[in-house]
């Protein structure tokens, strides 16, 4: 199973850069259907987003949901079918084969979020999380992303939108096809739209040079680090997506692997470990941020009473599920206020011998 995790991922590396060329035709003209993968046929596009979109409920958003398997599913092609990365699938289901979970297996859909903590406009993407928000008058969508790897690391950066683009040709520069060539392969100068185009069947072009938001040809690489800095989504949403967005939106990517909020008087606590496996040093370093975290938010939030038990218990699952972890003090002296009163309100048993 490792080896088949291990050959899949290096055959989903597909190395991005700068060098792009919209198609002739105007994007907002176009007349199409999503035909499965993001391209399009010749009918009337389906513009609608292909994830929920959530209302915010204070810091929270969205709700678990359980999916049960078909004996050929596996997480990379429910996540695909779902619009759920591949890791987000793993960590929220420990113990289960992620490429043979079997027929009738429940397994977890981890669409509840905590907010990240930035201001709540236009794109927000969290390296942290593989996941990229979107915020609307009604709520927030969310999508999973592949990023940058560690050698090619997505910038944290404040951009915006710049134009939308349509079956877009990728020019790859000197640099990536010498890096195709001393592995024995040979890149062209230009690939242009179709099946083969890495660039997928629509992007984003982005303020921060040389980066954008776009589709793929390796739907594998969703949801993990896998690109040389850009943005990497479903044809299937990004082609729906690029409709949603206008020029000059705000695009931030952050990197916040520990989210706190409040819900309804509840606080709310989310870790997302790095990787699928998770060492001991990777959780001391999530312990540590966790830590400062929380005692940052009850610093801000003094009314609020937190549980130790509860933090350590979501720092060693670090599966990206939010865990409650306390609740607000006033919340808990009007519920003991209550229960006083009503103790005072029963009248006293009568005992008979």
């Amino acid at each position: 199973m490792q080896f088949k995790y291990f050959f899949a991922l290096i055959l989903s590396v597909v190395l991005f850069a700068p060098g792009l060329q919209a198609s002739d035709k105007p994007l907002a003209t176009q007349a199409a259907v999503d035909n499965g993968d993001g391209y399009a046929s010749e009918e009337k596009t389906d513009r609608s987003a292909r994830v929920p979109t959530f209302p915010l409920n204070d810091d929270l958003a969205g709700d678990l949901d359980v999916f049960t398997t078909a004996y050929e599913d596996t997480f990379a092609g429910i996540g695909s079918e779902q619009a759920l990365g591949y890791l987000e699938l793993v960590k929220a289901n420990p113990g289960i084969d992620p490429w043979l979970p079997g027929e009738g297996t429940m397994i977890t859909l981890p669409r509840m979020y905590v907010i990240p903590d930035v201001p709540r406009e236009g794109i927000v993407i969290n390296l942290a999380e593989y996941r990229l928000y979107y915020f609307t008058d009604s709520g927030v969508q969310v999508y999973p992303v592949g990023v940058g790897t560690e050698d090619n690391p997505s910038p944290l950066t404040h951009a915006e939108v710049t134009m939308p683009l349509e079956s877009p040709a990728w020019y790859p520069p000197a640099s990536v096809r010498a890096e195709y060539e001393a592995s024995g392969q040979h890149l062209p100068r230009m690939i242009p739209a179709g099946p083969e185009n890495p660039l997928g069947s629509h992007a984003l072009l982005l303020s921060e040079k040389g980066y954008l938001i776009h589709g793929t040809n390796k739907k594998f690489g969703v949801g993990m680090a896998v690109s040389h800095g850009c943005f990497r989504m479903y044809n299937e949403d990004i082609s729906r997506f690029v409709y949603q967005v206008e020029k000059g939106t705000s695009v931030r990517v952050i990197h916040e692997p520990v989210k706190v909020g409040v819900s309804g008087g509840e606080v709310w606590l989310e870790v997302h470990r790095p990787r699928e496996d998770y060492t001991p040093e990777d959780r001391e370093q999530l312990w540590r941020q966790v830590m400062m975290k929380v005692e940052a938010f009850q610093r801000k939030h003094p009314e609020v009473q937190v549980k130790r038990l509860a933090i350590e218990i979501a720092v060693d699952q670090a599966d990206g599920i939010p865990t409650m972890i306390g609740e607000k003090l006033t919340q808990l002296a009007t519920d003991e206020m209550s229960e006083a009163a009503e103790t005072k309100t029963k009248p006293e048993q009568t005992l008979y011998f």
